[in-house]
């Protein structure tokens, strides 16, 4: 079957323009105007992925995303923003509500197109790891690979699609510093355009749930004007 994308915009020209490429490109879309029928739609139909509109009526795009990132059931649910706005502090409150990955109106609809197959393509790479259990540790991370869980401490911790890649990619080396650009390329599969605080967003909030003090982290290590790394010897 192929893979369905709901699209929730409370304007029909865009949501009209973007289900045409989309079908175009073979998957199957479904549509709802507010935050509300977005929800209803999330938790009845189980959409592979969200294009999500920011200003809406009914809860908007920002208010959905907390919900859906707050939700066990909902919450690995990959999820791209469309806004308006064009400020970078506006943008990042999107990531640092859990959102994968956001584009700006006007956009051109094959932009949308490409970024929901390279999100999609990680969201498969993810499922096609090995079958035999697969754990990295790391001081208290536990990261299980199969069962897409972390546990901090012997604490399950949830994370988002992103902050799960980017773990993955440091605990898989640890005490060697990944520049942004291995980062982007490693764990997102793309490079962000336009928005060089995307990476530092998404550490940030990794950080959050995996660090006993989040200022001083003990993990996630920033090698200024390099990149990051994690402690291979972080206890």
């Amino acid at each position: 079957m192929p893979q369905r994308i709901l699209v929730v915009d409370d304007d029909k020209s865009i949501i009209k323009v973007v289900r045409a490429y989309l079908e175009q490109s073979g998957y199957q879309v479904l549509t709802a105007a507010d935050g509300e029928a977005a929800l209803h739609m999330l938790r009845h139909e189980r959409p592979d992925l969200v294009v999500l509109d920011v200003m809406m009526p009914n809860r908007d795009g920002w208010e959905v995303t907390r919900i859906v990132r707050g939700d066990k059931v909902l919450a690995a649910t990959p999820i791209i923003m469309l806004t308006a706005r064009v400020e970078d502090t506006d943008k990042i409150v999107g990531l640092e509500l859990g959102a994968d990955d956001y584009i700006t109106k006007p956009f051109n609809a094959r932009e949308v197109v490409a970024r929901v197959n390279a999100l999609l393509r990680r969201t498969r790479l993810d499922q096609l790891a090995s079958a035999a259990p697969h754990v990295l540790v790391s001081g208290g991370l536990r990261l299980d690979l199969d069962g897409h869980t972390l546990t901090v401490n012997g604490q399950p911790v949830e994370l988002t699609r992103t902050e799960f890649n980017l773990l993955e990619t440091f605990m898989q080396n640890p005490g060697f510093t990944l520049t942004r650009d291995d980062l982007l390329e490693k764990a997102l599969g793309y490079a962000y355009e336009g928005l060089g605080r995307a990476l530092d967003t998404h550490i940030r909030n990794l950080r959050r749930k995996i660090e006993t003090e989040p200022d001083a982290p003990t993990y996630i290590q920033t090698v200024y004007g390099v990149g990051y790394r994690l402690a291979g010897d972080a206890q």
